[in-house]
């Protein structure tokens, strides 16, 4: 539940004054972004390392399949030489013979490579999306109110696949081409000096391009990630506000501001294809003219009588084997490139410190009672611009305290900093004593609940979303939860009741009856405190009726803070805060600031008359 409904809460803070959420990353907890870029040692220790075993296998397969594969250029030689200009029938049956069993050999090293390899990348990716997404779910609520939620699913999601490349058959690849290229490289030698040398001039130009080239590409793929991100998470946004965007006739406008985006994505893979292309139409044109001379240093050397037919040939089918290699690595390479872009992105994620680091926060609460004290607090989204100064109060166990005022007072961050989405930046909450700042998070959030003015709703049934933060608890815990929170009142006139599927967000039940389950959900995570942020106000005047009687019961033995701009909502309250531009205007219960006809009155008066 906590996870789910506490980014209204640090939302609603940022709307005071002072806090525009760009300025919540210095104060709020926001990690910096950490600017990473991984290197091949980091990647061999982090991802191949570990997996030495099948990636050493691998190696292996690659070796054996790569030797079988030279069984054939090998065998050119001797069938033109010693089959044809000889006649030798036995050794034809000999080639053929050696040709298919390394046929063979190189279908099943390709089979196992592909089980063994492939599938070792697929469940790291599954792997890593696992620990990026957990990593991203324990970063400060504040991250999330500055990073759109698509894009954080295309970093979960895409950022990581390349690994598959790193792991997979790719790194395998490359390191078999290389092999290859070897091998073919002696052979070649060792036929004809003359024209290897010729040879590796403009392959080793081309080596060269590409090497530089891929060093260009890393960035424009980063760049990528990031451009793909921005245009996912705009989507997704509209996607989920397609009903304001109906509203306002706005369709065009979406649209065109989603056309700027692809725009965009386009022109960073038309900067990759052309680095692309260009390595492409090198190797083309650079091998074309090593062939073109080889031809004419082959028929010199046959006419000279210092190469047979069958050494030619030879020489041209390896030749073709130890270029077709590096072609093939340049591919590799860019997708390795790719992913190194992508794992670097992962990095910035994976660096990020959590909200909750045990060095930082060591105190861990095994039983709270639930007192909660502000200590001369002050609180600023910006350095030198206070949103807070000096609050001072004591809310007593099974106490109710109220948070009145104007919006923009910071009501919503005295309701963050009990939630801990923030921190003070001078002065302390404490929690029974103990100091907040120091307290681990997860063991305090235990034991708190949140109600917010539009609370989030999982897509499901009404009964898994209730069930949310206690999924263990026995039916007749759950029922007493919906019949305290009156939600029987409107599933009892549904076809299948609490198992009704609500949509997305909840779009399929009305203002009041989402509240009425987030309400239920909340009585059934049983919490020692409990934080109502204008928990009534999407509530007809039938429905806060009965809502409020509901409350009444959520709030016996547990210590609340309830904001509320509904002033009739809580003249039972234990002790009233007026809250104006960062202080505590006045204090006292709703008879006593009645009695002082100060600001409270004038507003509690003010809303009587409307």
């Amino acid at each position: 539940m906590l996870t789910t409904s506490t980014r209204t809460v640090a939302a609603r803070a940022e709307r005071t004054p002072n806090g525009p959420k760009a300025r919540i990353r210095a104060k709020a907890g926001t990690p910096p972004k950490a600017e990473r870029k991984i290197t091949w040692r980091k990647a061999f220790a982090q991802y191949i390392w570990p997996r030495r075993r099948n990636v050493f296998i691998g190696l292996v397969l690659i070796v054996v399949s790569r030797v079988a594969g030279m069984v054939l250029p090998g065998s050119t030689k001797y069938l033109l030489d010693d089959v044809v200009g000889q006649g030798d029938l036995d050794m034809l049956w000999f080639l053929l013979a050696a040709v298919v069993g390394a046929l063979i050999v190189q279908s099943v090293t390709s089979y196992i490579l592909t089980q063994l390899l492939s599938v070792e990348a697929q469940l790291l990716i599954s792997q890593l999306r696992t620990q990026v997404q957990r990593k991203i779910l324990s970063l400060p609520i504040s991250f999330f109110d500055n990073t759109k939620s698509g894009a954080l699913v295309s970093r979960i999601m895409s950022d990581v696949e390349g690994v598959r490349n790193l792991v997979g058959t790719g790194l395998v690849q490359l390191i078999g081409g290389t092999l290859t290229a070897l091998i073919s490289l002696v052979w070649l030698i060792y036929i004809s000096p003359w024209m290897t040398l010729f040879t590796l001039v403009p392959v080793g130009f081309f080596a060269f391009v590409a090497m530089k080239a891929f060093g260009r590409m890393r960035p424009i793929f980063r760049t990528r990630g990031v451009i793909n991100a921005e245009v996912t998470g705009r989507l997704t946004e509209s996607l989920n506000g397609v009903r304001v965007i109906k509203g306002f006739g706005a369709e065009e406008q979406e649209n065109r501001t989603f056309e700027q985006g692809v725009a965009r994505l386009f022109e960073n893979v038309k900067a990759s294809l052309t680095a692309t292309s260009f390595i492409t139409s090198m190797s083309t044109l650079l091998l074309g003219l090593a062939s073109a001379g080889i031809m004419g240093i082959g028929a010199y050397q046959m006419v000279g009588g210092e190469l047979t037919s069958g050494e030619f040939v030879q020489f041209t089918v390896l030749l073709g084997f130890m270029i077709a290699p590096i072609v093939q690595m340049s591919n590799i390479g860019s997708q390795l490139t790719e992913a190194f872009a992508g794992l670097d992105r992962t990095e910035e994620i994976m660096n990020m410190q959590p909200e909750d680091v045990v060095e930082q926060r060591p105190m861990v609460l095994n039983d709270v009672k639930g007192e909660i004290a502000f200590r001369n607090v002050h609180f600023a989204y910006e350095e030198g611009k206070e949103v807070l100064h000096g609050i001072d109060f004591t809310a007593t166990k099974g106490s109710v305290i109220a948070l009145v005022g104007t919006s923009g007072s910071g009501k919503s961050t005295i309701a963050g900093l009990v939630a801990t989405y923030l921190t003070p930046t001078s002065g302390a909450v404490t929690i029974d004593g103990h100091d907040l700042s120091k307290v681990s998070l997860s063991s305090y959030r235990r034991h708190l609940g949140v109600v917010l003015q539009d609370d989030f709703l999982f897509e499901g049934t009404i009964r898994e979303n209730i069930l949310f933060p206690r999924p263990d608890a026995t039916e007749e815990q759950l029922m007493q939860a919906v019949n305290s929170a009156y939600v029987n009142e409107f599933t009892d006139r549904m076809e299948l009741g609490l198992d009704t599927v609500i949509g997305e967000r909840g779009v399929k039940l009305s203002g009041g009856q989402r509240q009425r389950v987030a309400i239920a959900r909340a009585m059934l995570a049983d919490p020692k405190i409990l934080i109502l942020d204008e928990a009534t106000s999407n509530l007809d005047t039938e429905s806060e009726a009965l809502i409020q009687k509901s409350l009444n019961e959520l709030v016996k033995d547990r210590t609340t803070f309830v904001i509320a701009h509904r002033l009739s909502t809580i003249r039972q309250a234990t002790e009233i805060l007026v809250i104006e531009q960062g202080r505590i205007a006045e204090r006292g219960t709703h008879a006593e600031l009645i009695a002082k006809e100060g600001r409270y009155y004038e507003l509690y008066t003010y809303q009587a008359r409307i």
